[in-house]
């Protein structure tokens, strides 16, 4: 949440950062002929030049370069500040949790009512976002993440490992081609939809590695049926609207399976590398809260009773012999 009054401070610390007003703008959510004229207001209000500019880039001035430190570190202040204002303002019985927008629609909330049943005196407040935050900062008390479980200063615990699968709707199964084996995926003009995500490390479980698994050769597999997604939810949203095969989480798409928007195609999944998962993550120093203990406790109690779906008799019907993920 912008601070307020700071609105000038964060475009220069924005331009100053990036020494591009056009990267500035699309952050602050502004053109680049608007952060250009609050640069310019505030190099005739100081007096002081703050940017050499050419044709191809800005650069800082030596001044510039002294109030882009001095404006970093007092915004950064100021925004810790907030945060443990708005941490003292809250009730003592409020838990701030910080979560993906997939996670919270496809897992979290279909639960709450157990968590409010068990945890009456408690009440949830979410911030959803993929990214990482600052928990004094950032006012949160808890988060949900995926990544590698190391996050500095904080602890980490592993709630469950990642499997891929395809799915696709309840429609395709019925109107579509005869899928009886995981080639009938590559022999029909099905579009083949994935997650495309790569760090240095870890690739996310794609067509080709999911085919591999399944005993699928190498050479029949044509990359131009392939559409990659930077999100899981579009994925999904493909694979809704009927003509697609999409390769999915199966713990985030459970609530699909059970009510038959999806369904799974075969008993093949990939895990994804470890030690890439998703963890609860929480401060080393809040470890002892009770808010905290108690919503830890009740989440590690829901992976440990929780069950994957069955495949769906009408695909094991089909006579593919089962593998397991």
């Amino acid at each position: 949440m912008p601070l307020p009054g700071t609105r000038a401070l964060r475009t220069f610390e924005a331009a100053a950062r990036h020494r591009n007003f056009t990267r500035a703008a699309d952050e602050l959510g502004l053109t680049p002929a608007a952060v250009s004229y609050q640069i310019k207001e505030i190099e005739d209000q100081l007096g002081l030049a703050l940017f050499t500019r050419n044709s191809r880039s800005i650069q800082l001035t030596p001044a510039g370069a002294v109030l882009f430190e001095a404006t970093a570190d007092a915004l950064d202040t100021l925004h810790r500040a907030t945060g443990r204002a708005r941490r003292l303002a809250r009730s003592a019985a409020q838990l701030r949790v910080s979560l993906s927008a997939r996670f919270a629609t496809n897992w979290l909330l279909p639960r709450l009512p157990k968590f409010r049943a068990a945890n009456p005196g408690l009440e949830l407040s979410f911030d959803i976002t993929d990214e990482l935050r600052d928990f004094e900062a950032d006012d949160i008390d808890i988060a949900i993440r995926f990544g590698t479980g190391s996050y500095e200063g904080a602890h980490a615990e592993r709630l469950f490992d990642t499997l891929i699968v395809p799915v696709c709707s309840p429609r395709l199964i019925e109107n579509g081609p005869p899928l009886n084996e995981p080639r009938d995926l590559l022999r029909h003009n099905l579009t083949l939809c994935f997650v495309d995500w790569k760090t240095d490390t870890m690739t996310w479980p794609d067509w080709r590695m999911w085919m591999a698994a399944a005993g699928v050769d190498d050479e029949d597999i044509d990359d131009s049926r392939f559409v990659g997604f930077a999100d899981s939810s579009f994925v999904v949203q493909a694979v809704l609207e009927g003509g697609a095969v999409g390769l999915a989480d199966l713990d985030l798409i459970a609530g699909d399976l059970a009510q038959g928007r999806l369904v799974r195609l075969f008993d093949v999944g990939v895990r994804m590398a470890r030690p890439y998962a998703y963890y609860l993550v929480y401060p080393q120093e809040s470890s002892e809260d009770a808010r905290v203990v108690a919503f830890r406790e009740w989440m590690l109690g829901e992976m440990k009773s929780g069950k994957r779906l069955p495949i769906p008799p009408c695909i094991q019907s089909r006579g593919f012999p089962m593998m397991s993920s």
